[in-house]
């Protein structure tokens, strides 16, 4: 009895855009000693990116961020308009929160900075051709969090109550006894809550708190 031979596995076509020769060269290293994947083409502008990429439809196009003639990220939302399928990993030096959420935003599928291990390059790669609309980066969730953490300074619920007595325009004693502490301890309250809003008096105090929300501006008069 005879045994059919396996067919050929199919490789993963990946397309490097990056300006930087020993870049690429090192990109296209790490992913031939992986036999899932296959470089196709190289590029080092963004519109010859594009370009390849219409004319290869490689799997996976690993792009860098910055390049000579643009940006890797308007690179990304061209390729992405023209296909969904398509996995993008973003390959930047510049891997603050603002260029990963540009990266998200761009349609990429990974997101990964220069400083990684070629092995994360290609692992982002993996997860790009099996989940090119799922992004991934290894600071996303930190990330996150920074993006969704209130802006500003944040005041204790007694900052917030002398903070809103001081706009009713009541003294140091006032606000004591309204609290029931004592003017020492009042002082204490109002010196902390100018330290968060970067004052040096009342007045300061008031329009950082309106400008910040933290207050709302009074009714304009009825006539």
């Amino acid at each position: 009895m005879t045994t059919s031979p396996t067919p050929p596995t199919t490789r993963t076509k990946v397309l490097l855009v990056d300006d930087h020769d020993l870049i690429r060269k090192g990109l296209r290293h790490a992913f031939e000693r992986d036999r899932q994947f296959e470089v196709v083409g190289e590029a080092a502008t963004a519109a010859e990116g594009v370009r390849q990429a219409g004319a290869l439809q490689p799997d996976v196009v690993i792009m860098d961020l910055r390049l000579p003639d643009g940006s890797g990220l308007e690179a990304t939302r061209a390729l992405r308009k023209s296909s969904a399928t398509m996995g993008i990993v973003v390959l930047t030096m510049y891997a603050g929160d603002d260029q990963l959420f540009g990266a998200l935003e761009a349609g990429a599928s990974a997101f990964v900075p220069k400083t990684a291990p070629a092995d994360e390059v290609v692992a982002a790669a993996r997860h790009a051709a099996s989940s090119p609309s799922a992004f991934t980066a290894a600071d996303l969730a930190e990330a996150m969090k920074r993006r969704l953490a209130p802006s500003g300074p944040q005041l204790s619920p007694r900052e917030g109550q002398v903070l809103r007595l001081l706009a009713d325009g009541m003294s140091v004693a006032g606000i004591a006894k309204q609290l029931f502490v004592s003017e020492s301890t009042a002082k204490t309250h109002i010196s902390k809550l100018y330290e968060k809003l970067g004052a040096a008096n009342r007045a300061q105090a008031l329009m950082t708190a309106l400008r910040l929300g933290l207050l709302e501006a009074p009714d304009a008069p009825k006539f």
